[in-house]
């Protein structure tokens, strides 16, 4: 797969690995370094074909089917920017550090700036990094996407068994998953259910989640971890559960509630972030903790934890320096 012609078209026999695989997953895959958006584009034109027919973007491989793939320049020239020092275009392709690593399993370390996928004008995040990095895998997906701007820990499956097994466990909300958030307000209740229903909804072009009775069910659990009640404006941290993975979940619920999220650039509190930024505070304060799971291979317990990075833990610090402060200073 790896010496697909630039220059030509080519034909390639999809293997027993891609059984079952959409055919536009199974081409991010292997033209490493394309747009999203150009592939869409040969595979709705009819560029591309499958046993030498029109396929969509969602059409299920199987093993032996034949596709045809146009002349691939621009992956040619990604791939030439990502590897040859100095080359106009090139950059840093690092991988995050691994968490822990099996022949069936990767779960990393995700640093807040970086996607988990290309799109929207990003030609590679985390998945493209690995595959790059690994062009011998046979088999690299995503098991769960982060927002860009979250940190932690982050789930991919080298077998699509494994990755077909993690997802009925997370469809059967049998994965814990938690993360830590800094919340403007005075949050009281040391633990707190929200099962409030949400819905997707398009704005200019820009996808957006609200609260609403018509929605998708969403249930969150919310753990005080600390408070800093004497601050101006006060603050809490505090571990949010996810019993359901809704899109900006713990961000929409918050914000209705009345808790705006540090930093949330979409939901929160505009003002307040301009003033968290010159505290040194550059980024949304979400982070994902913890994960615990089945192995979807052997049956074990697996338990995964993410330290809170040094730009998060550094500003908590500051809270408590000026929470110390104003205690000194209260008759």
């Amino acid at each position: 797969m790896n010496d697909l012609s630039k220059d030509a078209v080519n034909r390639i026999t999809v293997g027993e690995d891609a059984q079952g695989q959409r055919l536009d997953n199974y081409l991010v895959k292997i033209l490493k370094g394309v747009p999203k958006s150009h592939i869409y584009r040969i595979v709705r034109s009819g560029e591309v074909r499958v046993n030498r027919q029109r396929a969509g973007p969602d059409a299920r491989l199987t093993s032996g089917d034949e596709l045809r793939i146009p002349p691939i320049r621009a992956r040619q020239r990604l791939a030439l920017a990502l590897t040859v020092p100095g080359h106009a275009g090139a950059r840093n392709i690092g991988v995050p550090p691994a968490l822990f690593e099996d022949e069936a399993l990767l779960i990393v370390d995700k640093p807040s700036g970086m996607a988990v996928h290309g799109g929207s004008g990003i030609s590679h995040g985390v998945i493209e990094r690995f595959r790059h990095a690994r062009p011998d895998a046979k088999f690299l997906e995503l098991v769960h996407r982060l927002d860009r701007d979250t940190s932690g820990v982050l789930l991919l499956a080298k077998k699509r068994a494994a990755l077909t097994g993690l997802h009925a466990q997370l469809r059967e909300g049998l994965v814990d998953k938690r993360y830590l958030v800094l919340v403007r307000g005075k949050w009281r209740d040391a633990l707190r259910t929200v099962d409030l229903a949400l819905e997707s909804h398009s704005t200019s072009g820009e996808k957006r989640v609200r609260v609403t009775d018509g929605g998708r069910r969403a249930v969150t659990v919310f753990r005080r971890q600390r408070t800093w009640a004497a601050m101006d404006p006060p603050m809490a941290l505090l571990e949010a559960e996810l019993k359901t993975g809704r899109t900006h979940q713990i961000r929409v619920h918050l914000t209705h509630l009345g808790f705006p999220l540090a930093g949330d650039d979409k939901y929160g509190d505009f003002q307040w972030n301009r003033t968290l930024a010159k505290e040194g505070l550059k980024r949304m304060f979400l982070h994902a903790r913890s994960m615990r799971f089945v192995h979807p291979m052997t049956g074990d317990k697996i338990m995964i934890d993410s330290a809170l990075p040094a730009d998060l833990k550094s500003y908590l610090e500051r809270l408590d320096r000026l929470s110390s402060k104003a205690d000194e200073v209260t008759p």
